[in-house]
């Protein structure tokens, strides 16, 4: 497909960098909000929003409502994704933010269950689903914003860095929660110290806003949209184009997504439930390792993303998977020794793995798509695979615990999660150093002759 004349060149530019920090810290931003839910949900919301159940029934039940926002990831995918391919990536991304920013700010001024009774659950589970529509659009539009402004040769690089938003959202939300939880005793943290984080969302979405509003529109994008106007094509709808052209990569990327999301939540949510009511560990204790964790991960990420750029994105990926399903039996035992040491280096390991697939995910889901379908395809593949993936993970781990009494099944869970991706890269193609310009499936594709026959690309 030629370009035209006017289109802007979808190659490298000065403007990268400003890119990667506006994604960063809008994934960020939403990762903050999305993952104080799930560590709430784990150290408060049994006693506050189910105080009439036992503990650890009450933390089941604080699940259910963080798995249901997973339920309306895909729907956020849907619909950002055919948006975010008509009109753009950036004007999706800020209204992304805004839900989930006001969605997140909301829950901090929630009454809780002895103040309005069964309403309390009932609201905070619509809050959480306003939560993972605005997820599930955020994603694929971050990634895919940096992706198609910078080149093939370091992609795996530059698009790694949105990806740093999840640990560092993560961080930052156990990060407030530890700092609530040491200045304050335990009642008044369960009164009132709990809102303050999700209050807080309020000012961070206003940073991000002014961010996210300063950066162009991806490049390509761009192109792809003049090269449509131009020729006067009628598209069919991006999910129509994706379920015909790109099917086995939707599948290859759902698969893909079924250790990753796993494992990292039964290692960063589930592991606090855990620490502190079957290891007795304390609140803040089990907050600060996955504290030092995140920040780990969050330099591993871009290395990672670099080290996809010299060999390949599978490989990578591949080391990831397997390793995530080894270390989860390895994982619950040093828990279970009650020391912070050994409690800090299973999470931190389970993370290295982690990051070695979160990582490269960025560059491979992108080079996986056309760019009229790119948004849609990428997130599709990865937010489908999160219904049944991330979001009864948590609540899986918390029931064959109750279940069994042991966490030898949670482990056993996490590694057939981890055989299933590495069935699924293995049979991805290996994308480094696609030209994303190149990917088959481009709109012209969608063009009809004069016979009324689809012509050939």
């Amino acid at each position: 497909m030629t370009a035209p004349a006017s289109a802007p060149a979808p190659t490298a530019s000065r403007s990268l960098p400003r890119v990667v920090a506006a994604s960063l810290i809008g994934t960020t931003i939403e990762w903050y909000d999305y993952f104080l839910y799930g560590t709430s949900a784990a150290l408060v919301f049994g006693k506050l929003f189910f105080p009439n159940s036992d503990p650890l029934t009450g933390t089941l039940l604080s699940f259910l409502t963080y798995a249901i926002g997973f339920a309306a990831r895909p729907l956020g995918a849907l619909v950002f994704g055919h948006f975010g391919d008509r009109v753009g990536r950036k004007k999706l991304l800020v209204v992304s933010l805004l839900l989930m920013g006001g969605s997140t700010t909301l829950i901090g001024v929630l009454p809780t269950y002895d103040a309005i009774g069964v309403a309390a659950p009932v609201l905070l589970t619509a809050l959480r689903l306003v939560q993972g529509f605005a997820l599930g659009g955020e994603w694929g539009g971050a990634v895919l914003l940096v992706s198609e402004h910078g080149d093939q040769r370091r992609r795996g690089f530059w698009a790694s860095w949105p990806q740093g938003g999840a640990p560092a959202g993560n961080l930052l939300a156990a990060g407030v929660l530890s700092l609530m939880t040491t200045v304050q005793p335990d009642d008044a943290f369960l009164a009132w110290g709990w809102r303050v984080p999700f209050l807080m969302s309020a000012v961070l979405v206003a940073v991000g806003m002014w961010i996210r509003l300063a950066v162009d529109e991806s490049p390509l994008f761009q192109q792809a949209l003049a090269a449509q106007k131009e020729r006067e094509i009628a598209e069919q709808p991006p999910l129509v184009s994706v379920l015909r052209h790109h099917w086995r990569e939707v599948l290859v990327a759902m698969g893909a997504r079924m250790a990753e999301n796993i494992s990292y939540y039964v290692m960063t949510t589930f592991v606090l439930a855990y620490a502190v009511t079957h290891a007795h560990f304390s609140k803040q204790t089990a907050l600060n390792a996955v504290l030092i964790a995140s920040a780990i991960q969050f330099a591993l990420i871009p290395m990672f993303g670099a080290l996809s750029d010299r060999v390949g994105r599978k490989p990578v990926y591949l080391v990831g998977a397997a390793g995530v399903g080894v270390w989860a039996f390895v994982f619950f035992g040093l828990v279970d020794t009650k020391s912070f040491g050994s409690l800090l280096l299973a999470v931190t390991v389970g993370l290295v793995f982690h990051s070695a697939m979160y990582a490269p995910q960025a560059a491979f889901f992108s080079e996986l798509f056309a760019t009229r379908m790119r948004y849609s395809g990428a997130s599709i593949g990865a937010q489908f695979s999160s219904v049944v993936a991330g979001a009864p993970a948590p609540l899986i781990a918390t029931a064959l615990l109750k279940d069994y009494g042991s966490a030898t099944p949670i482990s056993v869970y996490v590694a057939v999660a981890a055989a299933l991706t590495v069935l699924a890269v293995l049979c991805g193609r290996e994308t480094r150093g696609q030209d994303l310009a190149d990917v088959k499936g481009e709109v012209e594709t969608e063009a009809v002759d004069a016979a009324g026959e689809p012509a050939t690309a």
